[in-house]
C-alpha cells in the first residue's frame, strides 16, 4: 500500500467512515502477526497481539502524524506492546515455535522429502536459538531478515539510530551463531 493510499484511508476514517480501516488492517495484518510470532514463538500471543495493535492504531489515529508512513507507526505501536508482553510474561529466554511441521503429502514426495525435513528441522532449530536471544538483539534480526525493513526503517520504528540498529543486527547474528553451534 502506497503512502498515498494510507493517508486517504485514514482520513476517511477520521471523518467517520470507520470501515475503511479494515483496508489499512487486510494490507498490515500478516506482517504485524509475522512480527509478533517472530518475537514471541507462540500462534496464540502473536494473533492477540496482533489484534492489540490494530484496536490501539485505530483508538489512537487521530494521533498519527500524516507526514509519516502509516506502516512504520503500526509497527512502532507492535514493537511496544510486544515488548511490554515479553517483559510481562518473562519470556525472554524461553519460548517454543511450532511453526515448522511437515505434512504428509510433503513427505511422501520421495528424496524431496528427506530435504524438507531437513529444512523444517534446521528451521526448528534457528527458531529456537532465536527466542533465546535479549529482545533487543531478537528484534532487531527479526525485522530485518524476517520482516526486510531497512536499517533507516527499523530505526524510526524502535526510536534508536541506524548505527545502532546495524549494531543489535550484528550482535544478534554473533549470538545466534554461536547459540547454533552450541544447540
Amino acid at each position: 500500500m502506497t503512502p498515498i493510499e494510507e493517508k486517504k484511508i485514514i482520513e476517511d476514517v477520521i471523518a467517520g467512515n470507520c470501515d475503511s480501516y479494515a483496508s489499512l488492517v487486510d494490507a498490515y495484518k500478516g506482517m504485524v502477526f509475522n512480527l509478533a510470532f517472530r518475537m514471541t514463538g507462540s500462534y496464540q500471543d502473536a494473533d492477540d497481539l496482533a489484534q492489540e495493535t490494530f484496536i490501539k492504531a485505530y483508538l489512537n489515529l487521530r494521533s498519527f502524524d500524516p507526514g509519516k508512513r502509516f506502516f512504520t507507526w503500526l509497527y512502532t505501536i507492535s514493537l511496544n506492546l510486544i515488548r511490554n508482553h515479553l517483559k510481562k510474561k518473562g519470556r525472554n529466554l524461553s519460548g517454543v515455535i511450532t511453526d515448522s511441521s511437515v505434512s504428509e503429502e510433503e513427505i511422501s514426495h520421495g528424496d524431496r522429502a528427506e530435504r524438507v525435513l531437513i529444512e523444517a528441522q534446521e528451521t526448528s532449530r534457528i527458531e529456537r536459538c532465536l527466542q533465546k536471544l535479549p529482545i533487543d538483539l531478537r528484534e532487531a534480526v527479526v525485522l530485518r531478515f524476517y520482516q526486510d525493513l531497512s536499517f533507516d526503517e527499523i530505526a524510526i520504528t524502535s526510536g534508536t539510530s541506524p548505527s545502532a540498529v546495524k549494531m543489535r543486527v550484528y550482535r544478534g547474528l554473533e549470538r545466534l551463531q554461536r547459540l547454533m553451534e552450541k544447540d
